[in-house]
């Protein structure tokens, strides 16, 4: 089996083995021919005349013998598949000038067929601070009542107090937990219908729905022990949606952790309240006396963080952008003088 060298043209007899490279200029062999001279037994080189070898510099590419041809092939792998290019459509175009960027939502109602519904407003700001403070007023006369009670108490180790004056300090007693109750009750239903009133608003506003279900904010922030994880949760969303957490955080923390105290003092004097010997008595009095001043401030914390939120409506941002050169802030103008005139250049002066 003979084999010629691609760049000297030396044919060798590779002997029924296929090289791939010529023993004397290192070129590349091409395919085999089976029809060659027959091998010389002491060279392993063909008989015939032997080509002479290849000079010092490098010779032109020799002729092929019939049935060869050049080919060239890239080196490396194969090329990638190009793919045609997608059509983008036209290059967009606009009547007026793009004025994306840091500027101030303006909430255009759109009159067509997909307008948004209107959200149910929320009870009155004065209606809620009104509740409030009387929740706040109703708190501290309950504490007030049982401090009475409490001074009744301790004159009863002396003294028999008289039977309308004890019928008459259980009775108030009675009757001012029953008062804080409602008027806790009621600013309840207040605040959390304002809650759920401004949710509606702020994200509407942002173009967002609303992640919470009426069902769950009511059930949230009324049902007790649950309200104390949730009713913050969902405090805490409103003010990040508006953008305005950064400036409640401390009194939003602040509120929560007055109420998780508070509610803990009302939990035990709730407890403590069914003590039938004197002693008992006597300590679940000044536990009411704390539960209803514990009370009063949580619903003082509660009305900050109502105001905080009242001092920016939702359709007021928080922040404002302005142009400022680059220099720095632009300062005013200075006054004119008297000597200057007022005319421009070039007009007559006023007749």
């Amino acid at each position: 089996m003979i084999q010629v060298c691609s760049q000297c043209g030396t044919r060798w007899n590779v002997r029924e083995r296929r090289r791939e490279w010529c023993p004397r200029c290192r070129g590349a062999l091409m395919a085999p021919l089976m029809d060659g001279p027959p091998p010389d037994p002491r060279w392993g080189m063909p008989a015939g005349p032997q080509i002479p070898a290849a000079p010092a510099m490098r010779p032109t590419a020799p002729r092929l013998p019939p049935g060869f041809r050049w080919i060239a092939v890239r080196p490396g792998a194969a090329p990638p598949v190009r793919r045609p290019r997608r059509h983008r459509g036209p290059t967009p175009r606009y009547t007026v000038i793009p004025r994306w960027g840091l500027v101030d939502r303006v909430d255009q109602g759109s009159a067509g067929p997909q307008q948004q519904a209107p959200t149910k407003p929320g009870p009155a700001v004065g209606l809620v601070r009104t509740a409030l403070f009387a929740t706040l007023l109703v708190l501290a006369g309950a504490a007030l009542v049982f401090v009475l009670r409490y001074a009744l108490l301790i004159i009863n180790r002396d003294t028999l107090l008289p039977s309308l004056v004890a019928l008459a300090s259980v009775w108030l007693g009675y009757l001012a937990s029953v008062a804080a109750l409602l008027a806790v009750g009621i600013t309840a239903v207040l605040l959390v219908s304002w809650l759920i009133a401004r949710r509606a608003a702020a994200f509407k506003h942002v173009g967002l729905p609303e992640p919470r279900s009426e069902r769950a904010l009511w059930a949230g922030c009324l049902v007790p022990v649950v309200n104390l994880l949730w009713a913050p949760v969902y405090v805490i969303e409103l003010a990040r949606i508006e953008d305005y957490y950064h400036r409640l955080r401390s009194l939003i923390l602040r509120w929560w952790l007055i109420w998780v105290v508070s509610t803990a003092i009302s939990i035990f004097a709730i407890a403590t309240s069914f003590a039938s010997d004197a002693q008992g008595i006597a300590n679940n009095t000044v536990t009411m006396v704390v539960a209803y001043l514990g009370a009063a401030v949580a619903v003082s914390a509660t009305a900050r963080v109502f105001e905080g939120f009242e001092r920016k409506p939702v359709e007021r941002p928080v922040h404002r952008w302005v142009v400022v050169s680059a220099d720095g802030p632009e300062r005013p103008a200075p006054a004119p003088s008297l000597e200057s005139p007022v005319e421009l250049e070039g007009q007559e002066p006023a007749a």
